[in-house]
């Protein structure tokens, strides 16, 4: 095996053998400390050597049977190791890293055999996501895509004491679970077409225009269906703000960086095969840039500042999958690269933030940037690169996506995600100008974190700097657009920037007065109460699944087990009876067999032949 192949199994394995180790040696996953020492070593070596693999630019498929048949195997497993892969490699072992060594101070209350579970539960998550990246075939990339949505359960229920987060981790299972129905499915559709799950043989059959099975469109859709639930797109993006209840911690890897982009490099993998189906396509676009701007609004109206930041990943999503569906995959993988990076950058600023003030709510705080200056900075910074403001990497790989868009003759899309350009400038900086520049008096007694919450900081504001100025000084892809697009683009930025300052730090703007006014006011009311979409789903879990349960119920009480019920109940009172013919008499029972042949012997001569 030589290199191309050992060092990404052993990126892969080195998460799991950390899982394997805390799992298995009970005394040190609860030694808590010690287990996250464990688990950083494990993420940092394998870090190290994901971005080996990237520099130096591995290219190689290598595949074992896994299911065996007579005429080969039916499944195989292996790895795809790709440009791809390594970038998403890279990707995931360094926001891994950088939370995990985050978490030691965030969760330094934590008791220690809950932070050895915490970390246990974060290489698990580590080896499955690691695992869905370098599948090389549909179904490896089903199995690890269910372990991935078992970790986002338990990181999110991780204080599972608490009623809403044990609420919200259930939420986000089932919800997601919706869409992965459709993704087996389609898997297994498109197995019974075409006898093979391996996305090589899939490609090439695309290329050679030899795919042209019944029900492709069907199939695909199925498939996109997986990454509607997991990448939070409508109507299936309701769970990611619930799932705020987990750590910030959690929520900077699962739900900005990782877990929640498995969708979209699910469908920026088979692209090949969503080519073949230009209305799923367009659909994929359509709802993508819907996803967008509808999340958006709600940032705009949210209080609690890791729900904005929620809802702004919903957005983000969004935009990637307008991207694919435009047909410009490559746009859309790039800005799922830099959204990784500054996204988790916010979380984590958040995560400061919180830490030191004990509160999500921004109007409860203000004035945070004299006393959490590095925090401030560091935020500003991911803020600046969400809202696409040029050199940073969100600048350029938005604009990407928008020359993608407007390339693909999709007007629609391009003038929803053009609006969500706006809106995210606006409520990134409402955030801003409250938490950090507000007049209200900070609760709690702020300052900026340890070096041990402060560094990994640091280290994604400089990447998301040095990112941005390597794509200014480099090629962002075939996606240009027009002359006038990039002008747009920041002025519409800038735009919501100036908005929020004269909102909510000069004061010019009266927001109680601006969402009163029609149109804003219906849009303001909807998107409070999230346009109805979580009272739907309330609505038809009690109304259809809790009737059809009662309604299950009751057959089974009344009708199964009463059915039982009646017999054996008479079957009780029938031996009773009959007990009573047994009289311990031996001429009793002579004449009951002289009677019994009696009977037998006149059935048998008038039953008819």
């Amino acid at each position: 095996m030589d290199a191309t192949v050992w060092l990404p199994v052993l990126v892969l394995g080195l998460p799991f053998a950390s899982f394997v180790l805390l799992a298995v040696v009970a005394p040190l996953r609860r030694a808590g400390r010690a287990a996250g020492a464990v688990s950083i070593a494990a993420i940092a070596a394998a870090f190290l050597g994901a971005v080996l693999v990237w520099s130096v630019g591995f290219t190689r498929e290598a595949t074992w049977t896994w299911i065996p048949a007579d005429d080969g195997p039916t499944a195989t497993v292996g790895v795809l190791v790709d440009p791809l892969a390594n970038a998403m490699l890279v990707l995931v072992t360094l926001v891994s890293l950088l939370v995990q060594i985050y978490s030691l101070a965030y969760l330094h209350d934590e008791r220690p055999p809950s932070l050895g579970r915490y970390y246990t539960f974060q290489s698990l998550f580590a080896f499955s996501m690691l695992g869905l990246v370098l599948s090389p075939s549909f179904i490896q990339m089903f199995v690890f895509w269910e372990l991935v949505g078992l970790c986002s359960y338990l990181l999110i229920g991780y204080w599972y004491a608490r009623p809403t987060a044990a609420r919200a981790a259930v939420k986000a299972f089932w919800i997601t679970k919706l869409g992965d129905l459709g993704f087996v499915i389609g898997i297994v559709m498109l197995w019974a077409a075409t006898d093979t799950f391996e996305f090589r043989v899939l490609f090439a059959l695309a290329q050679e225009h030899a795919l042209a099975i019944e029900g492709l469109g069907t199939i695909m859709f199925l498939i996109y269906l997986g990454a509607v639930g997991k990448s939070a797109q409508f109507p299936l993006h309701v769970w990611l703000p619930d799932a705020m209840e987990g750590p910030t911690p959690v929520s900077a890897l699962i739900h900005a960086a990782t877990m929640v982009t498995a969708g979209v490099f699910m469908v920026t993998r088979a692209q090949p095969l969503f080519a073949l189906v230009p209305d799923v396509l367009a659909l994929i676009g359509w709802v993508g840039a819907f996803t967008a701007l509808l999340a958006a609004t709600m940032a705009c109206v949210e209080s609690d500042i890791k729900r904005v930041l929620a809802y702004s990943t919903v957005s983000q999503l969004g935009y990637m999958m307008a991207a694919a569906g435009a047909g410009a995959p490559d746009a859309g993988f790039l800005h799922l690269l830099t959204h990784g990076l500054f996204k988790a950058l916010l979380f984590l600023g958040a995560g400061a933030v919180i830490h030191a003030v004990g509160t999500n709510d921004i109007f409860r705080m203000g004035g945070l940037f004299r006393a959490m200056p590095q925090t401030g900075v560091v935020f500003i910074v991911g803020t600046l690169a969400l809202a696409g403001f040029p050199p940073l990497a969100g600048f350029f790989s938005k604009e990407a996506i928008l020359a993608g868009v407007w390339e693909a003759d999709m007007t629609g899309p391009f003038l929803m995600l053009a609006l969500t350009v706006l809106l995210t400038a606006f409520y990134m900086f409402r955030v801003v100008f409250l938490t950090f520049f507000g007049r209200a008096p900070a609760a709690g007694h702020p300052h900026d974190p340890s070096w041990t919450m402060r560094a990994p900081l640091w280290v994604l504001a400089a990447l998301t700097v040095l990112v941005g100025l390597r794509l200014a000084l480099g090629d962002v892809g075939a996606h240009h657009g027009p002359g006038w697009l990039a002008p747009l683009s920041v002025a519409a930025a800038l735009g919501g920037i100036a908005l929020a300052w004269a909102t909510y730090q000069r004061g010019v703007v009266d927001p109680g007065g601006l969402a009163a006014t029609f149109p804003f006011s219906v849009v303001d009311l909807l998107a409070r109460r999230r346009y109805g979409l979580d009272t739907l789903y309330a609505g038809l879990y009690r109304g259809f699944l809790l009737s059809f349960s009662r309604l299950i119920g009751w057959i089974d009480r009344y009708l199964v087990d009463g059915v039982l019920n009646f017999l054996s109940a008479w079957t009780l009172r029938g031996g009773d009876l009959l007990r009573h013919i047994q009289s311990g008499h031996a001429q009793d029972y002579v004449y009951g067999v002289a009677f019994g042949v009696l009977l037998l012997f006149v059935w048998s001569q008038w039953w008819p032949r």
